[in-house]
């Protein structure tokens, strides 16, 4: 039995020391730097066993509003947005899931490692959030476009995206 998320989070931190994790509900955030620890973990771990990755996608917040400094109060600023990469995990042999990750990612160069040598599955799914959203998947073993055409510009499910005209 799939452990609940606060469980989950703290078996995670026991087996691997020093990963950055944070629980919002029953999303478990990884930190860029550990996702491809943690996927290792939990796939090879008897205990979670999530041999599946159901599905591997992204989501753009172009701006995040944060609460400005208080000296800077008066300006209004908002920082730039983010990208998450969103990673549904199940247990095929146990019969168990979902376990959702994210990966928060600056919009500007969203980068994170590939999961494609744990789950032979995502190869396809991180070429399709590269194509459609931009982010890059260090270590994948053919990250190229797979919807769009070689020499389509953009990223055309990122919220700023403007489609050309085509009666132009």
């Amino acid at each position: 039995m799939l452990p609940s998320p606060d469980e989950l989070k703290r078996a995670l931190e026991q087996l691997l020391p020093g990963v950055s994790l944070t629980l919002e509900g029953t999303v478990l955030f990884v930190g860029p730097k550990d996702l491809a620890a943690v996927c290792r973990c939990l796939k090879e771990q008897e205990r979670f066993g999530l041999d599946y990755l159901a599905n591997l996608t992204a989501v753009d917040y172009p701006t995040e509003h944060l609460p400005a400094a208080p000296e800077a109060s008066t300006s209004g600023a908002a920082q730039a947005g983010r990208m998450d990469v969103v990673y549904h995990l199940y247990s095929m042999a146990q019969k168990h899931g979902p376990v959702i990750l994210k990966v928060k990612l600056p919009r500007a160069n969203p980068v994170v490692a590939s999961v494609t040598p744990i789950w032979r599955g995502a190869e396809f799914q991180e070429r399709e959030v590269y194509d459609l959203y931009g982010v890059t998947f260090e270590g994948h073993p053919d990250l190229r476009r797979i919807l769009m055409w070689d020499g389509f510009q953009g990223h055309p499910m990122r919220k700023d995206y403007v489609p050309e005209d085509q009666d132009a």
